[in-house]
């Protein structure tokens, strides 16, 4: 199965929208899928990393971002047969989406600062800690939302160091500067000469550069000459040891304050690109770093005061450090391959072999507790219950299975004449990681299609949000409370 990605990469727009597509990349191809990278700008060392992660890298010939870059794509993917595309890019707009959507492909649209002028993918990705719902106000009603630093998107070589502390020197010595893949403003030789305005002795530092700076003997000639030892460093794979190993980074206010925040190191900020800023202000705001302002703006004299300042006051980078520890978790791109897996569901109709797992799904204590009738259901009466309904015109249960066909859960019906009331649970391994939306929207498509209900009602306990919710975004009208029966119910309709 495969998992495409549209994503470029070059010195005036940086690495940072590839690096993070190789993040989920890694992760989908550790369920021993595949993997392809559809570029039209690239930098070679980057492609040279895809090739050696076993990630297949096809060319585009088109001008990027354009429609004829997003038709040639939705060519590639069904080609490859793609369960999803994912596009990262500012050059990729509303037209873009809408083309990719107009080819019958599944889009993931991985997003910053809600540049597009309407969404129409599938599903929108802003990892950004200042991600809101209002940003998205011009989206397709089932177009879905991940927002927040939770679905932040972390290579593989960071995942081993989930868990792990950092100890707190009472004087700091080693500074790791780290400013994006690119630096097309060589501001990594202006903090490289505002460090030797430091006056500690023992200071040490390592530089790191990505594959597409330009500036690299330069920067070279700079380290040399430098009055405390300096490593200057080139593609690196093992950014978490480095930043494990330093007490203090010096960093560019982009995708990289989230693995400097995972690995729960004091850094300062410089703002390098417009996108940038809101990040570097918030986590200014929360105490997780110190925000510098617009590399431009900031003297060489001020970046080594900063981080004489920082080296020296023990107590600021141990809360720091506090306050990145509780940010990120490390689990952002198992979130979204969760999320993209519930896309994948498929339905079968209920067998009889399917009798006892449905039993034990109903006595489920979660399930029991929303449920109108709350009683304990006997194994007889389940018996007697599923005989009476797997064969009957006016009822319909389906089960849901994943990608590898192990059953997450079911869906139903209780049809009589144009209308149906729908009923569905979860198996407890599988709840609250977003199945419950895409099980009624796929459950919903599939009955309309094959029946002649035109209309599908819900009920649902007052007190039980997390369902409400879920109907509402599976497109239902929450038409308030009404009675079923004795019980005080939210009625949701659902029109054909």
């Amino acid at each position: 199965m495969n998992l495409v990605f549209r994503v470029d990469a070059s010195t005036q727009i940086g690495t940072g929208h590839l690096m993070r597509c190789l993040a989920l990349a890694q992760a989908w191809q550790n369920t021993e899928k595949q993997a392809v990278f559809l570029i039209s700008n690239s930098v070679p060392t980057l492609e040279q990393r895809l090739l050696s992660e076993g990630i297949k890298v096809v060319h585009l010939s088109v001008s990027w971002g354009s429609i004829e870059d997003a038709r040639e794509t939705a060519s590639f993917a069904r080609q490859l047969d793609a369960n999803w595309l994912v596009a990262d890019g500012y050059h990729f707009g509303a037209e873009y989406q809408r083309v990719i959507k107009d080819a019958g492909l599944s889009l993931l649209f991985i997003d910053d600062y809600a540049h597009a002028d309407h969404y129409y993918a599938d599903v929108v990705l802003n990892q950004n800690i200042y991600a809101h719902e209002g940003l998205y106000a011009k989206r397709e009603p089932y177009t879905q939302l991940l927002l927040g630093v939770k679905y932040a998107l972390l290579r593989q070589e960071f995942w081993q160091w989930r868990g792990w502390k950092r100890e707190t020197p009472t004087i700091a010595r080693k500074v790791l500067v780290t400013l994006g893949g690119s630096d097309p403003d060589n501001v990594t030789l202006k903090v490289i000469k505002a460090l030797q305005l430091v006056e500690l002795d023992t200071l040490e530092t390592v530089v790191v550069v990505g594959g597409s700076n330009p500036h690299y003997e330069q920067l070279q000639s700079a380290s040399l000459d430098s009055r405390f030892p300096i490593h200057l460093k080139k593609n690196v794979t093992n950014m978490p040891e480095l930043m494990a190993w330093a007490d203090v980074a010096i960093a560019a206010g982009g995708f990289t304050s989230w693995e400097l925040a995972f690995m729960s190191l004091p850094s300062i900020v410089l703002v390098l690109a417009d996108n940038q800023r809101a990040i570097a202000q918030k986590l200014d705001e929360m105490g997780v770093s110190i925000y510098l302002g617009w590399h431009e703006d900031v003297p060489a004299v001020e970046i080594g005061s900063a981080v004489a300042d920082l080296l020296r006051v023990a107590h600021t980078r141990i809360e720091m450090t506090r306050r990145s520890q509780k940010l990120v978790d490390g689990e952002g791109t198992k979130r979204v391959l969760r999320h993209l897996a519930t896309k994948l569901l498929k339905l079968r109709c209920a067998c009889q072999e399917d009798c006892r797992l449905l039993w034990e799904w109903s006595n489920d204590p979660e399930v029991r507790a929303v449920s109108f009738s709350t009683k304990h259901i006997l194994w007889e009466e389940h018996i007697k219950w599923f005989q009476s309904r797997l064969h009957s015109p006016n009822f319909i249960l389906y089960i849901a299975v994943d990608i590898n066909d192990v059953p997450i859960g079911q869906i139903r019906y209780e049809i009589e004449g144009d209308k149906a009331i729908i009923s569905i649970s979860i198996d407890r391994n599988f709840r609250y990681q977003g199945y419950g939306c895409n099980l009624i929207d796929l459950g919903c498509k599939k009955i309309f299609s094959e029946s002649n209900v035109k209309i599908i009602y819900a009920y649902v306990k007052p007190y039980n949000e997390i369902s409400i919710k879920t109907f509402e975004q599976a497109s239902f009208q929450n038409m308030g409370k009404t009675k079923l029966g004795k019980y005080e119910a939210i009625h949701l309709i659902k029109n054909k």
